[in-house]
């Protein structure tokens, strides 16, 4: 008896835990997005590749910039909220997981979160992730140090995706592009 309800305690502490990812919605004029927690994969698979991986590829990050933050940025955890249906989303987030990707962030403080663009659900997700955090424009960019938010790039860098990741996480005087 004992053994079964330590099984069952398992099991509902792995259903609790387990996530969907990559939830895609298919409305009725046929138009695809994704909502709630995604993963990199998800951006990879069809139809969103043919945004994302021509322009992740495509991309340069800054070497010096790249060296700068290879030791700093991993002090963060960062939530990216994006608009698989945005085409400011679509411009800034292969950029930002290349960048990630060339400072050998560790993705596992990465949460992707894909919001809907139905009017009645518009910038939401079927969890909830954004409550509280005021987004008011995709891609928004939130960087997160000892739980707390530190600051944020709303959608689009005031310079480069690199110069402003540097200024927030070297703690300069940032103020991204839309109040919040």
């Amino acid at each position: 008896m004992k053994q079964v309800l330590t099984a069952l305690l398992m099991l509902c502490i792995v259903c609790v835990s387990a996530q969907e990812f990559n939830k895609e919605i298919t409305t009725e004029n046929g138009r695809r997005f994704l909502v709630g927690q995604i993963n990199v994969e998800g951006l990879q698979s069809e139809p969103y590749s043919n945004w994302f991986q021509p322009r992740h590829d495509n991309y340069v990050p800054d070497e010096t910039m790249v060296a700068l933050l290879h030791k700093k940025l991993g002090e963060y955890n960062i939530k990216l909220f994006l608009g698989t249906w945005c085409g400011d989303s679509k411009r800034e987030s292969p950029k930002l997981i290349k960048i990630l990707e060339a400072v050998d962030f560790p993705m596992e403080q990465l949460e992707i979160i894909a919001l809907d663009y139905r009017k009645e659900l518009y910038k939401t997700s079927p969890t909830g992730e954004e409550k509280g955090l005021n987004i008011i424009k995709v891609p928004t960019i939130i960087f997160f140090k000892d739980g707390k938010e530190v600051n944020r790039i709303v959608e689009s860098p005031l310079d480069t995706l690199e110069e402003d990741i540097a200024q927030i996480v070297f703690k300069k005087d940032y103020v991204p592009n839309y109040a919040y």
